[in-house]
């Protein structure tokens, strides 16, 4: 049995990755079982090198903030800010304090410096502006997308003024409120106020796709805008827009950012026993359209945790029962097909936090039997060299730790295991 897993198993590096896939991914999408483990992202930095250094991969997308990532951004394509800043300012979750992707923005900064922008590499969030306790107003993105389109086609075809979504605004406390998650009754999102806010929003994205080719054929700042407009205060947004089709491309952002808060709210303020699994599904759905976007621009690495990344649908316990959805791996894949690959990772221990030796029965005990420290294992690997039945599902100790499901093997393209996590706190 030993023997048989030793001649599958692989070094984790770009090469051996790209052989497991019948051709190269626009998405190649990493996962993690936790988060906050910085080897895990050691692991991450050092194939996304090896993928812009011999594959031609120039993107590096991340769970974290979409509006954020801007800032990180900018920084690494044209020296905007400080590496301070860009750290403090664009990520969220509180993953800017993380050494490893601190060390993955100082070297995307070097990679670029002097390279013309068709050679740089570029860096991306494409998670929503959520926290598992709630979401941000809508007041950026959509003022934002207002502010673009008002700077290019006039105030003719607009359905509102900036002054009019202020109003409809308010003060963004209460779209932040603390207690909504667990209080339907104290979201804004059931208000009148979002409710206009939704049709605007959505006014606002019909017309930006309506008037596409006069916004291309445009400059990416004709039509008016300064470099203090509200478009570009946060992260110097119009000064590292290259041309017309970035412009027009972070506008879509904006739009996809701001309907998708406003609807988020919406479900965050319905007292249905449907809710909890509409918002988990809208997050991912957010994120599904974020990465469909960036494909666009060419091949991408997609860093997040396994569950957002996975192909069968995802379920979850909580505290009104069972809720189930799709992730945005899931929604990809469905779009892309074998332009979508998705290696999950596994780990053996993170003693820290209480995770010990893996039983030897699972499939994390089955290679953490094995000598190396880290290794790449193709798809189908247990079945292949075991047969049935699938190995024993391995339970976690900490709820911070998800265990790889031996039931989701069928539908990765590869597994990358990490034998022990240090405590680097």
């Amino acid at each position: 049995m030993d023997t048989g897993i030793k001649d599958i198993v692989r070094p984790v590096d770009a090469a051996s990755v790209l052989g497991l896939l019948p051709s190269r991914p626009r998405l190649l999408a990493l996962g993690e079982p936790t988060h906050g483990e910085d080897l895990l992202l050691d692991v991450r930095n050092a194939v996304f090198r090896q993928l812009v250094e011999q594959a031609g991969y120039r993107t590096v997308a991340i769970e974290s903030d979409c509006l954020r990532g801007r800032v990180v951004d900018a920084y690494v394509t044209s020296g905007t800010g400080t590496l301070d800043e860009a750290m403090e300012r664009g990520f969220s979750h509180g993953f800017g304090a993380s050494a490893a992707n601190r060390e993955l923005v100082r070297w995307m900064r070097a990679h670029n410096d002097g390279r013309p922008p068709a050679e740089q590499v570029r860096f991306a969030g494409f998670d929503g502006p959520l926290e598992i306790t709630g979401a941000a107003s809508p007041r950026r993105a959509l003022i934002a997308l207002h502010d673009y389109l008002a700077a290019r086609i006039g105030p003719r075809l607009l359905p509102c003024t900036a002054g009019e979504l202020d109003r409809l605004l308010g003060d963004d406390g209460r779209w932040t409120e603390p207690d909504a998650m667990l209080d339907p009754a104290r979201s804004v999102g059931g208000s009148a106020e979002a409710g206009r806010l939704r049709l605007l929003a959505d006014d606002l994205v019909s017309l930006l796709d309506e008037q596409t080719p006069s916004l291309l054929a445009a400059g990416p700042r004709d039509g008016g805008g300064s470099r203090g407009s509200r478009e570009d205060r946060d992260g110097g947004d119009d000064r590292d827009a290259r041309d017309s089709r970035e412009a027009w491309e972070r506008a879509r952002l904006y739009g996809r950012t701001a309907t998708g808060l406003l609807l988020y709210h919406s479900w965050t303020a319905d007292a249905s026993e449907a809710r909890m699994g509409r918002l988990l599904g809208l997050r991912d759905r957010m994120m599904a359209d974020n990465l469909l976007a960036l494909a666009t621009r060419g091949p991408v690495l997609v860093h997040a945790h396994n569950a957002h990344l996975q192909r069968p649908r995802s379920t979850m316990r909580m505290w009104q029962g069972p809720v189930e959805w799709w992730s945005a791996g899931a929604l990809v894949s469905a779009r892309l097909g074998e332009e979508y690959a998705f290696l999950a990772t596994a780990l053996g221990t993170i003693r820290h936090q209480g995770v010990e030796t893996p039983p030897p029965d699972t499939l994390e005990g089955l290679l953490y039997a094995l000598p190396q420290d880290r290794c790449l294992v193709g798809p189908g690997w247990p079945a292949t060299v075991l047969g049935d039945p699938l190995p024993a599902p391995r339970v976690s100790p900490w709820f911070g730790y998800a265990p790889l499901d031996p039931g989701h093997l069928a539908d990765v393209d590869g597994a990358v295991f990490v034998k022990d996590v240090p405590d680097r706190r």
